[in-house]
């Protein structure tokens, strides 16, 4: 197995209150992940002794766990020991991403019906050895033929294991040669890509699409936020693939990805095809921000 990072080769991941080598660290069968994908997850990242955004992350965690009626949701303590004990355990302090997941649990029998789920949740923390996905230097992106989930049918304020719709987007980004696919909403607006938000600049304005069909992402906040304070006009609105392919810049944002410049979409050329100046100049606060606000680590 070609591993991105050899280090994560002997990871501890903690499985239910237990921390196990990553060639043990298992969930039944009979587990709702993998009966249906009935989860919600979150994405963190380590800085320095620092997690960007906690008390967000497991905010949002546990506010989607308790929409989709989970029982016996662990608390936010129970969650924060369990994230400590496994970066301590895997001597994670800095360069380290965290896949949060939380199932509704293991099943008595086979099926979708949460009445058959009768034990609890199921939580589970993997930390790896990841530098952010994306390159600072830029991105090619084609425009998916799949849309992103309607709020008609599934709200996007859940963040749940049900990503089938951004995995066959990956896909079609896969296929064409480039390393995203933008998603659009049933009414062909911008919304987000198969993993992050979107931003364009123009005319020195910060314009990002409303969080209906996006997921109002905890990196996006911070964007947002940093504007604000910075005193850069920022607007939430409806946005066309022309304004994008016109935009002077465009980027976008994701605990995983951080802040990546897009520099190709569907074959058009993004401003004069090199990294913006205000997109460079986020990157930089964004991280001194993630770093500043973030929880310490207790070890």
């Amino acid at each position: 197995m070609n591993l991105p990072d050899p280090r994560n080769a002997d990871i501890l991941v903690h499985v239910n209150g237990e921390l196990q080598p990553r060639k043990d660290a298992k969930v039944s069968v009979f587990d709702s992940v993998v009966q249906g994908g009935d989860a919600v997850w979150e994405g963190l990242r380590v800085y320095d002794g620092r997690i960007a955004e906690l008390d967000g992350h497991l905010k949002r965690l546990q506010n989607s766990a308790r929409t989709l009626a989970f029982a016996g949701v662990p608390s936010t303590d129970e969650i924060r020991a369990a994230i400590f004990a496994t970066l301590a355990a895997n001597g994670m302090r800095d360069n380290a991403h965290i896949r949060l997941t939380l199932t509704r649990g293991e099943k008595t029998t086979s099926g979708m019906n949460p009445r058959f789920n009768q034990s609890g949740c199921t939580l589970i923390v993997l930390a790896e050895w990841k530098p952010p996905v994306y390159s600072d230097d830029g991105i090619s992106v084609i425009t998916a033929a799949t849309r992103r989930n309607t709020p008609e049918c599934l709200d996007s304020k859940i963040h749940h294991n049900n990503l089938l719709n951004n995995i066959l987007a990956a896909i079609e980004a896969n296929v064409a040669g480039v390393d995203a696919a933008i998603m659009l909403d049933v009414n062909g607006f911008v919304s987000e890509t198969n993993d992050t938000n979107l931003f364009l600049v123009t005319d020195g304005e910060v314009l990002t699409p409303h969080a209906d069909s996006c997921l109002p992402g905890l990196t996006r906040k911070m964007i947002l936020r940093i504007c604000r304070m910075e005193n850069i006009p920022a607007i939430e609105r409806n946005l066309s693939l022309t304004e994008l392919y016109t935009a002077d810049e465009v980027f976008t944002t994701g605990t995983m990805g951080e802040l990546t410049p897009v520099l190709v979409a569907d074959g058009r050329t993004i401003g004069d095809g090199t990294v913006g100046p205000l997109t460079r100049r986020l990157q930089g606060l964004h991280r001194e921000f993630a770093f500043e606000h973030g929880t310490p680590l207790p070890f």
